[in-house]
């Protein structure tokens, strides 16, 4: 999973390090579980000493909680990135969610192993890293309630519409239908997909049938 220095803070070394064991991690806990997964065996996948684990993170809990930041954070400035780029080309705001939908569905195409790790414990309450799960969380739908907004402000959305719940909604649908598509329907393209949940989106959010 990709990240950058500048924007973490550390050194393009130590991001690299970091980066290995995010890979590592995310493989050998979505292949057996949080709790099957030794410390050996990350440092063993990501090719590293296991010292060097510890270096960069204090235990094992915490760098599933990092992992997890780190991951939604990726999908979050995806998703703003989409919505800013269909702005600045004067698309709709149901361009804006299209767009999303489809930046939404690159990501999960990318990082599946995230993807599913991530959805598995929304569902579980728990975890020391609930709290940070449940912050992440919000950043990246905050991002379809700002556009939704924009969209009732600018009367191209009903006002009644529920921006909390549409957007929480618009989110879980990218999340489950995307893992849909890669456990049971992996012969359909990513095209394919989109183009289904965006005549969902157009159907639904903008009004149309």
């Amino acid at each position: 999973m990709e990240s950058s220095s500048a924007r973490s803070g550390g050194t393009p070394r130590r991001e690299a390090t970091r980066q290995k064991l995010y890979e590592a991690a995310v493989t050998l806990i979505a292949e057996q579980g949080f709790s099957a997964t030794t410390v050996d065996e990350i440092a063993e996948r990501a090719g590293v000493a296991k010292g060097t684990v510890y270096y960069n993170f204090a235990s094992k809990s915490v760098l599933f909680e990092e992992l997890l930041r780190h991951g939604v954070s990726l999908l979050t400035a995806s998703l703003k990135e989409a919505a800013e780029q269909t702005a600045r080309e004067g698309g709709s705001r149901v361009a804006a969610l299209d767009a999303m939908i489809r930046a939404g569905l690159v990501f999960i195409d990318r990082y599946p192993a995230f993807t599913q790790l991530y959805v598995a414990e929304l569902w579980r309450t728990n975890r020391s890293w609930q709290s940070t799960l449940t912050v992440v969380r919000q950043e990246a739908v905050a991002v379809v309630e700002g556009v939704l907004r924009e969209g009732v402000a600018a009367a191209e959305f009903h006002e009644e519409i529920d921006v909390q719940l549409t957007a929480a909604a618009l989110v879980g649908m990218v999340l489950v239908a995307a893992l849909d598509w890669k456990s049971f329907q992996p012969q359909r393209s990513l095209d394919d997909v989109h183009a289904a949940l965006s005549r969902l989106l157009q159907g639904r959010v903008s009004g149309r049938v």
